[in-house]
């Protein structure tokens, strides 16, 4: 497929209602992953003075915007979900060109955003108190949330439209104003979201995008004191740094991080069925999620025919230019991504596992970070490919002997995110609730979160309120008690 080369998009900042060019005449080229020759975006690397400005334009606009009714700030967000589903092709074609994630994917994350969106505007509604019993005579108690101030809003390459949303909707549904820095690889769909939310409407200040490295602007987001709270997804390692500098500052953050998932068969029938889910969870994205399953646990005695139904339904994957309607699986984001994925195969070799397919770049593909979905049997849970995360399309079998040992396979892990058990017998099941160490269990079914329903997990895996549904607002509202005299 011919590459079409596009003009590359010049990613400024946006800061008080204006897009701004940095004072910095440092610039980071963003290539597409399919055909590294064709640069998608230059994004200004900016600077702390900027990221101040950010900051303070954020908190002036949040004194009237926690102050507008909720139905109304509630209606900015429905108007930014119209904007999204008539520009819906555009936008798609720029997550594919910007990501690598075929096209059918990057649709799918058009409809979570906008499914995630209304129910944040709907939350707009539901920011409700308690009224209490006193036990005092004449004394009225209740309860009130009350807006926080500025979120800093950091988010990662691998969602780069629903992710950035799960952080901004609800921020702005509850009354806050947000400072909102993407992942400098997929900069440019950072400035489409606020490209969209400026076609709605949105009040100046009420968002602003900061981009940028990390380093030159991520810390100041998090140290200023006019911030109030930072809600951040990504590596355990970066989430670990940030959770220490707010801790200095006493502000809550919400951290949503790694995982190394694991998908349990046991006592179960249809194992068609069953990989047949976890292979999507396994390999959408190229792997590059936090809630990929990344592992299965299976009993002993069906390892190679879940194997062999692996192999099989691998050898039929498509893999190339996720523009192209009919690929299965897209490229890696960058060349250090898939640096990583070929480290980790080669330790996998190294640690004695059998590679059963994958393991190399695809042939006849050029000029692009493509590597082959991979799988590994014979493989114990204490390897390293078992225990760290890879964040690409590498996928470890494990066989076990016992259920017991298959829960305590599925918990040797530092990360709790999301796990799945697929099993009829319904003692196993409810023991695997009961049991396994993970912010979400999918009984006989993958790793799919839907768009009301908390979101997060345990041990290294998150810090701070699930978001999505109910839970959200615990992060971005502070709670007021009130007592009040009748005298």
């Amino acid at each position: 497929m011919a590459t079409i080369q596009q003009t590359a998009i010049q990613v400024k900042n946006y800061i008080g209602g204006q897009w701004v060019a940095s004072k910095s005449e440092d610039t980071i080229q963003r290539e597409n992953p399919a055909h590294t020759d064709e640069i998608v975006a230059i994004v200004t690397n900016s600077t702390q003075e900027e990221a101040i400005q950010a900051i303070e334009s954020a908190h002036e606009a949040f004194q009237s915007w926690s102050k507008m009714p909720a139905p109304k700030r509630a209606e900015y967000i429905f108007k930014f979900m119209d904007v999204l589903e008539q520009r819906r092709q555009e936008v798609a074609e720029l997550l594919t060109r910007e990501m690598g994630k075929p096209i059918r994917e990057a649709h799918g994350e058009i409809t979570k955003a906008i499914n995630e969106a209304r129910y944040s505007a709907g939350e707009a509604l539901r920011l409700t108190g308690e009224t209490l019993p006193s036990e005092r005579a004449g004394i009225q108690v209740r309860t009130i949330r009350v807006p926080k101030g500025v979120i800093a809003a950091i988010s990662p390459w691998n969602f780069p439209l629903v992710t950035p949303l799960r952080k901004i909707a609800p921020a702005l549904a509850a009354g806050n104003t947000v400072v909102f820095k993407p992942a400098t690889v997929t900069a440019s769909m950072g400035a489409k979201i606020i490209e969209l939310f400026e076609e709605a409407g949105l009040p100046a200040g009420v968002l602003n995008l900061i981009v940028g490295s990390g380093r030159s602007v991520g810390n100041t987001l998090v140290s200023h004191p006019l911030v109030k709270g930072v809600t951040f997804t990504g590596s355990t390692l970066v989430g670990t740094g940030i959770y220490k500098l707010a801790a200095e500052r006493l502000i809550e953050v919400q951290l949503e991080m790694g995982g190394k998932n694991a998908a349990i068969i046991y006592d179960y029938p249809d194992i068609s069925g069953a990989v047949d889910q976890i292979l999507s969870a396994a390999f959408a994205a190229s792997g590059q999620r936090c809630t990929s399953i990344s592992r299965i646990v299976v009993e002993r005695s069906i390892e190679s025919e879940v194997a062999q139904y692996l192999a099989d339904k691998l050898a039929s994957y498509v893999i190339g230019d996720g523009i192209s309607e009919n690929v299965n699986m897209g490229p890696l984001v960058s060349q250090d991504q898939l640096e990583t994925v070929e480290k980790y195969v080669k330790i996998g070799l190294e640690e004695g596992a059998t590679l059963l397919v994958g393991g190399k770049k695809p042939d006849g593909i050029a000029g692009g970070y493509y590597y082959e979905p991979t799988v590994f049997t014979n493989v114990k849970s204490d390897m390293r490919i078992a225990q760290e995360e890879i964040f690409g399309p590498v996928l470890v079998v494990i066989p076990v002997d016992s259920f017991e040992e298959a829960i305590q396979v599925a918990n040797h892990s530092e990360y709790g995110l999301a796990v799945s058990c697929f099993t009829h017998n319904m003692f196993y099941a409810e023991k695997a609730v009961e049991e396994i160490e993970t912010g979400m269990i999918h009984i006989n079914n993958g790793t799919i979160s839907e768009s009301h329903v908390p979101f997060g997990g345990l041990k290294n895996s998150a810090v701070g309120s699930y978001s999505i549904g109910s839970t959200g607002k615990d992060f971005l509202t502070a709670l007021k008690v009130v007592y009040a005299s009748s005298k």
